[in-house]
Formats: structure tokens, sequence, C-alpha cells
């Protein structure tokens, strides 16, 4: 996994000890354990922020940030994934996942009007909020396992990718230099057929 990639992208530690949701932590934000960029510490942020995100719930920071100091995850890779649920993609994917609930528990799914409304909502709410939070718990969790393993299983492979590289590096020089002194021990020099003590030449007339 390019740790470079991720060190470039994700939140500087000072950011997130200026952030007011994440005051809560006090001192543990130092916590070093907390920003290591290795395959367990970046799958499990990866579980627990994608997790977090597709919760219905406010405080999706505060969820992801505890849970990144109860597994000893990278911190910053777990608030940065809260953000996937944004003020843009938040209806979406919050509708999908009460389609979901809505399918778990084999209810009809309700028609959402032309003109959304507060009033609406708010009457519909008990024939929401069920399958919301049954979907959104089960689209979590599936999302936040399905991570987890793909960011191991690309990590191993990278790994592997980049051991088998630098072992070709390695036997690379040593191929040439062995085609070379074979070249030259089969190829006669040029001027050995000029030295006169030297042996004849099958050249020379």
């Amino acid at each position: 996994m390019p740790r470079r990639f991720l060190q470039r992208y994700l939140p500087h530690p000072d950011a997130l000890r200026r952030n007011s949701s994440l005051r809560f932590m006090g001192r543990l934000i130092s916590d070093t354990s907390l920003w290591m960029l290795s395959r367990r510490s970046v799958a499990n942020a990866c579980m627990v922020g994608l997790f977090s995100a597709l919760l219905p719930i406010p405080f999706q920071m505060m969820v992801s940030a505890l849970g990144a100091w109860l597994l000893r995850c990278n911190l910053p890779l777990c608030i940065a994934l809260v953000w996937i649920t944004n003020p843009l993609t938040m209806p979406l994917i919050f509708y999908m996942n009460y389609r979901l609930g809505a399918w778990a528990l084999g209810n009809p799914v309700r028609d959402v009007p032309d003109q959304l409304s507060t009033q609406w909502l708010v009457s519909q709410m008990q024939h929401i909020l069920p399958p919301l939070l049954l979907g959104s718990l089960i689209a979590a969790v599936s999302v936040g396992l399905i991570a987890n393993l793909l960011v191991r299983l690309i990590w191993r492979w990278q790994v592997a990718r980049s051991w088998k590289r630098r072992q070709r590096r390695r036997a690379c020089p040593k191929a040439i230099d062995s085609e070379q002194t074979r070249r030259e021990s089969a190829c006669p020099r040029p001027d050995a057929a000029h030295d006169p003590d030297g042996p004849p030449s099958p050249y020379r007339e």
C-alpha cells in the first residue's frame, strides 16, 4: 500500500487536534499508535471509517475516533473516510440504506414526494426509521468487513510484487555480467590476428 500517497491526502495531526469534535480524546489523540501506516492499521481504519460513515447518526467523527482508539488503527484515515457521507452524497446513500432495510424487513418502499418537506418526514418517521437503521447497519457492517479484507489482500499483493521486483533488480546485473563474460570468452580479441608471435589465424592468407 503506497504510504506516501496516504500521507499526502490524510489530515494533518495539527488539524485533528484543533477539531472541536475530537477534543474529548484529549492527549489520546497524540498516541503514536493512532498514526501508524501498516497493513493492519490501514485495514482496520478503512473498516472503522466506512462503518461510521454509513450510520445515520450525528457525531460520526466521534464514533470513528473512538473506534480508531479501541482498535489502535490509523486515526486520520478513519476521520477522512467519514466524509464519504457529506451533504451531497448523504441523501442517496441513506435512501439506498432505507431500501435495503425495507427489503430485509419485507416492508414496501414508500415513495418520496416531489416536494420533500420536514412535515412529511416527521409524519413518516415511524415507518422510515426502522428500515433505515437496519439497512444502514447491514450496509455498514458489510462494507466495513469487505474493505478490511480488500485492503489486506491488496497490501499483501503489493508487498509480494515489490519483493519480486527487488529480486529481479538484484539478479539483473549478475545476468548481464555473466552474459558479457560468456561473449568475451567465445569471441577472440580483435588484435589477436595481428599478433606476429601469436598462433596462426585461420583468416590469414
